[in-house]
């Protein structure tokens, strides 16, 4: 399975991905239209702690945790990406204080949750890879390198 790696040391801090992540998000095409007054609401997070920068965004775990402690089955892996059934999210939250990454989240609204799920409904590379300008973040396959 393809997964979301981050190379650090390239990153830059430019909070590009966020921005495209919530765009592919939204479903709309135009950023400046869709995002222009709108607090974005990504599915990845650039973390800076003055010294290196670092996206951090759903492992996909083997056995997540968050699965573990959904009380309403809204979180299921399918090929390998956890995924949430937003109709059956119930907006308790266990699965935010159950991932030990924090890369789950509450949606805009904040009745249920978030989290990335590889951009697989807009059928297309993960935003934030496709959009990164110093491909400080890859798409590949767990244990090849780029």
């Amino acid at each position: 399975m393809r997964k979301i790696f981050v190379r650090e040391e390239w990153c830059l801090g430019c909070h590009l991905c966020e921005y495209h992540c919530a765009n592919a998000n939204l479903g709309n095409g135009d950023m400046a239209k869709a995002l222009k007054g709108r607090r974005i609401n990504p599915r990845i997070t650039v973390e800076d702690d003055g010294r290196i920068c670092f996206a951090v965004s759903c492992r996909h775990c083997t056995e997540p945790d968050c699965k573990k402690s959904c009380i309403s089955g809204a979180i299921s892996v399918v090929d390998g990406v956890v995924q949430v059934d937003q109709d059956k999210c119930v907006g308790c939250y266990t699965c935010i204080l159950a991932c030990p990454y924090g890369t789950i989240q509450p949606n805009a609204e904040g009745h249920v949750v978030q989290k990335c799920e590889l951009c697989l409904q807009n059928g297309c590379e993960p935003a934030c890879v496709s959009h990164c300008p110093n491909r400080a973040i890859i798409y590949e396959q767990e244990g090849v390198s780029a």
